[in-house]
């Protein structure tokens, strides 16, 4: 392995990490779930991004929890 690509894949490595810390991944893991449970099923369709991100700005703003901002 290069060490271009041991810098890449290292950066890729922080990438991931910091966006599962930040919650950036919290849409892919609904995702993910979702179609676990309930498979590609149309009778019980997935919220859009823009939904899951709206949805859980009002659970954060209805159950407030410790968070830094």
């Amino acid at each position: 392995m290069s060490v271009a690509a041991a810098v890449r894949t290292a950066a890729a490595g922080l990438a991931w990490y910091v966006k599962g810390l930040m919650g950036e991944d919290a849409y892919e893991k609904y995702q993910a779930h979702h179609e676990s449970v309930h498979g590609t099923d149309a009778a019980v369709p997935a919220m859009t991004e823009r939904e899951f991100w709206r949805d859980q700005t009002d659970r954060q703003d209805t159950n407030p929890q410790g968070r830094c901002c």
